[in-house]
């Protein structure tokens, strides 16, 4: 098949880009040229913010199979690259999130769940959910429900993460020592390792897929404890898990999901959103997920290769809990004197 990626460079758009080269597949990418794409691939200039930012694409006399945009900011740039494309592509893959279900969203919501209502693609909200909803309703006006695919992703990890949640647990497990590790130690997560994603998404493509499906993993397939404690095999580090309940964490102001990333409190409306997801359609076309400690031991052996640091998105905020707020937050758990949160 031939391959147009918009992007192609980052996290899941290089994902893509090298899982299709693995099938054998001819990839187009279109980017700014910020980072440099795979070798294998064609690629094509352009900065779809700015003024004639996609003449490239215009200029380019290729056709292709399918698209695969994983645009996140307003959603204008998802409609004129759709409308330039149709009739030179098969089908557009819309990579979005599971974010665009309205708050609150119901436990082991599925496809049809109500939606946050989609920016204009005229106007920007600088509103992460509402501009993945345009993105969806760009695609699809663009190409029509049959001929484009919403991949409403979850959480997402592996490596090549610009977002900053697994590197981080992996770089403060790795300086080891005694690791705020957010409880219970079975609470279950749900998460999609990018080339399952990818995997599933290139299956979905081949098979002509439409429609919305949300992508992560099953739920309960994994937990905080077996998260954690990959990092520690995988880092080598001598570093002892401090299993804390939550409500010290949370006393000491520590932000669920991005304080501690990947962890929401049990018994709250958050966990049961993002970590109770019904994943059934997308199990019923093919998802298979592999287990955690892969995934994290590739992604360890990724941040090695780099120098330990990990890109980060300028669009995300810092993920993370300062040393000395995890000192306090321990020091209370144990009940040590003038250490009150």
């Amino acid at each position: 098949m031939r391959l147009l990626v918009l992007g192609g460079t980052e996290f899941v758009g290089r994902t893509v880009v090298e899982a299709a080269l693995a099938r054998g597949w001819e990839v187009t990418v279109f980017h700014r040229g910020r980072h440099a794409p795979p070798q294998g691939v064609r690629s094509l200039h352009g900065d779809r913010t700015a003024p004639g930012g996609l003449d490239a694409l215009a200029g380019d006399d290729g056709s292709w199979d399918a698209v695969v945009d994983t645009w996140s900011a307003a959603p204008r740039a998802v409609l004129e690259a759709a409308r330039l494309l149709r009739g030179r592509a098969g089908r557009y893959a819309y990579v979005s999130s599971r974010s665009v279900y309205a708050w609150p969203w119901p436990p082991g919501a599925r496809e049809d769940a109500p939606l946050v209502e989609g920016a204009a693609a005229d106007a920007g909200t600088a509103d992460y959910a509402r501009d993945k909803r345009g993105g969806e309703l760009a695609a699809v006006a663009a190409f029509g429900a049959g001929d484009s695919l919403l991949v409403r992703a979850g959480l997402i990890l592996g490596p090549y993460e610009n977002v900053g949640r697994l590197p981080w647990w992996l770089n403060r497990i790795a300086r080891g020592g005694q690791v705020l590790a957010p409880g219970p130690r079975g609470l279950t997560v749900q998460y999609i390792d990018a080339r399952d994603l990818a995997g599933w998404l290139l299956g979905a493509l081949e098979r002509g897929l439409s429609g919305p499906y949300d992508l992560v993993g099953p739920p309960g397939t994994t937990t905080m404890g077996e998260l954690l404690q990959a990092c520690v095999r995988a880092t080598g580090a001598d570093a002892e898990l401090c299993w804390t309940d939550p409500r010290p964490i949370l006393d000491a102001g520590v932000e669920p999901w991005t304080g501690l990333p990947v962890w929401v409190p049990p018994d709250s409306e958050m966990y049961d959103a993002v970590h109770r997801s019904d994943v059934s359609r997308a199990l019923a076309t093919g998802l298979e997920c592999r287990p955690v400690g892969e995934t994290v031991a590739d992604t360890w052996r990724w941040l090695t290769s780099i120098g330990g640091t990990a890109p980060q998105r300028p669009d995300r905020s810092f993920k993370g809990v300062a040393p000395e707020v995890e000192a306090r937050v321990l020091a209370a758990a144990r009940g040590v004197p003038g250490t009150t949160p």
